[in-house]
């Protein structure tokens, strides 16, 4: 009898695709039925962490002194929603002869596939399906390349120390914060999660800088200039504080007083320089989030569910969920019939073809930068384009607007700086002429008529000497407040949870911690703002995030290590370690339970004040009490100490 082999992934459409390249086309009970192979499929985790209940069933009642709660053996639990295919795939599991896993190709798509290996006692050869589109060609490419299942099997426990060390902190932290709460009276739950709580307080702290912030007047002045029947615009150069503002009313008067009474003002020094820009790299995931928020509007979240249907409804893109931006040298061969296939499916890139060349190599090839994943790019499946508008299409453009720069020269222009003496005032004119438009043609913008006002273009300046003298047209002097920095986006949420490094004051955790370290994954970021939002601890004034007074009165009472995106970071890259090899999970999960135990022992005693309610109906009167304009804050810097065990091996 032949041996049969099984196919295991993630979703319905994704196991539909896959069985159609390979010739899989009966359908069965849960699966699809080919010659001698099956293709079945999960709906996500088909398995969940039992809760404390399911170790002990006093667990139920929460009672301070049961805390902290550490299984001693892990237990896992069919989830009720999709016990029917669970119950397929154990089935097909014990009818296999061999298992090739085609989950996600990422560390929560490896421990989907590996829980369920483990659960059903599977004990034959497995390989792993890696895939980074789900398009005919990429399926038939993967295919032919199936990795050993060893080469990825660190990702799993790298996925499960990440999930214990979740539910640690949630059942633990939530249940000690939500009882201790419940003795001052306050009576809804407090969840606190390993990477929901330092997130929501980069919002607390940003909110509170803007509450702080006292705004400092200062002056500032323009003067027009006329030289050989053009105009153009100097600034005055003051150098009073460390931002060359000018903090002294009457000394700007004087100064402008004095330019305002001059014919003219003498070029002292020229200077052209030729700039060049490189090309940015195809997007990661929360690159296109950041963007995508500033440019269109968009949540984190709504962004990542356009970017999954363009991936696996329209098979327009490859896998959205990528922390990294360079491609493998490999990919390159494959850019002359993507290119084609970007042209034929829509005219409006007719203009590019002329300068595209499919043979230059930017910097976004780079084996040595491409992690599990490579950049997000089209894939050569864009006749599907024509079925797209509104939101994904501009989502869509975005991401080949990227991909297309990557084969169009840098952008060059010639930046002139002139410095002038003007009644004794220093003055500077900076012009701007563009000499290659270069991969700047492909952005959206770019490719689109304008709509609605224009950005002004910068500004060209004459041909000047040096000695010459231009005429004076006008004096302005400008009365200008100092402008705090802006109210968190969920753009800039992510953007900062992606490079919390840079946000840490504290030289002990700043020092283990990699520039490159965030809190959170690509895949899971989105989620947790969202659930931010759905708990009434955030909410959203037009595009700012803002916290309710819930949020702050949990983050003032939480640990400060527990509350800080250091201490979190930190975690991450323990959860790193275990991915290659350097840490064991036990160890991992020791480690966290330790730490765990200790927090516990330091907080049971806490007395709290919870300032109003966490639900959003509730605090909406709150809302419109501060405008998004007129917010003011500065990101906080401070962090907290290194988690005791993770920090000596980070």
């Amino acid at each position: 009898m032949a041996a049969m082999r099984l196919f295991l992934c993630e979703k319905p459409s994704q196991a539909k695709d896959i069985a159609k390249v390979l010739g899989a086309t009966r359908r069965g009970d849960g699966c699809w039925l080919g010659s001698n192979l099956t293709v079945t499929w999960c709906i996500g985790h088909l398995l969940e962490t039992a809760p404390p209940d399911a170790y002990d069933p006093r667990y139920k009642r929460w009672v301070l002194s049961d805390l902290p709660i550490i299984p001693e053996r892990w237990k896992m639990l069919v989830k009720p929603k999709t016990a029917g295919q669970f119950k397929a795939v154990k089935r097909l599991l014990g009818e296999a002869d061999e298992l090739v896993i085609a989950t996600d190709a990422d560390r929560e798509g490896e421990m989907i596939a590996r829980e369920l290996v483990e659960h059903c006692r599977y004990r034959g050869p497995i390989q792993r399906l890696w895939l980074s589109a789900l398009d005919d060609a990429s399926i038939r490419k993967a295919l032919a390349a199936l990795k050993p299942g060893a080469e990825t099997f660190s990702l799993y426990h790298s996925a499960l120390g990440r999930s214990r060390a979740d539910w640690l902190i949630g059942m633990n932290m939530s249940r000690l914060f939500t009882l201790l709460g419940q003795q001052s009276g306050y009576q809804g739950v407090l969840p606190v999660g390993r990477v929901q709580t330092p997130t929501l307080r980069l919002v607390v702290d940003r909110d509170r800088s803007i509450t702080a912030f006292v705004p400092l007047p200062y002056w500032a002045i323009e003067v027009p200039l006329l030289a050989d029947g053009t105009a153009f615009s100097a600034q005055w150069r003051a150098a009073v504080d460390e931002q060359g503002r000018c903090l002294d009313q009457a000394q700007a008067q004087a100064a402008a007083t004095a330019m305002g009474n001059a014919a003219s003002a003498r070029v002292m020094k020229l200077h052209t320089e030729r700039m060049r820009e490189v090309p940015p790299l195809p997007f990661d995931l929360g690159t296109l989030q950041e963007v995508c928020s500033k440019k269109l509007g968009l949540g984190a979240q709504e962004t990542l569910d356009i970017a999954q249907a363009l991936y696996e409804t329209h098979k327009l893109i490859t896998y959205p969920r990528s922390d990294c931006g360079y491609l493998p040298l490999s990919q390159h061969a494959e850019a002359p019939a993507i290119l084609a296939a970007l042209g034929q499916a829509d005219s409006a890139l007719a203009g590019l073809r002329e300068h595209l060349q499919a043979q230059r190599r930017s910097r976004a090839w780079n084996d040595s930068k491409v992690s599990a994943h490579h950049g997000i790019i089209p894939t050569a499946a864009a006749q599907n384009l024509q079925r797209l508008d509104g939101k994904p299409r501009a989502v869509y453009s975005l991401i080949r607007a990227r991909y297309l720069a990557q084969f169009l020269p840098n952008h060059e222009y010639d930046r002139t700086q002139a410095d002038f003496d003007c009644a004794g005032q220093a003055l500077r004119a900076v012009g701007k002429v563009i000499v290659e438009s270069g991969w700047r043609r492909a952005l959206p913008e770019a490719l689109t008529p304008a709509k609605g006002r224009e950005a002004p273009p910068a500004q060209a300046l004459p041909a000047l000497r040096e000695g010459q003298d231009c005429s004076v047209t006008g004096v302005t002097l400008k009365d200008l407040w100092t402008q705090p920095p802006k109210p968190f986006t969920e753009g800039d949420l992510i953007k900062a949870m992606k490079n919390v490094a840079k946000l840490v004051d504290d030289p002990r955790l700043k020092q283990k911690l990699k520039d490159t370290t965030g809190i959170g994954t690509e895949a899971t970021r989105a989620g947790i703002i969202q659930g931010l939002l759905d708990r009434g601890y955030l909410l959203k004034q037009g595009k700012a995030l803002a916290a309710t007074p819930a949020a702050c009165s949990l983050i003032d009472a939480v640990p400060r290590a527990i509350a800080d995106p250091g201490t979190t970071a930190i975690w991450e890259q323990a959860l790193d370690m275990v991915q290659s090899g350097e840490m064991s999970l036990d160890e991992f999960v020791a480690k966290q339970s330790a730490w765990m135990s200790k927090q516990v022992q330091r907080c049971a005693g806490l007395r709290l004040t919870i300032s109003g309610p966490a639900s959003p109906a509730a605090a909406a009167p709150w809302k419109g009490k501060r405008k998004p304009g007129k917010r003011k804050a500065a990101v906080s810097k401070r962090g907290g100490p290194p988690a005791p065990g993770h920090a000596g091996k980070a």
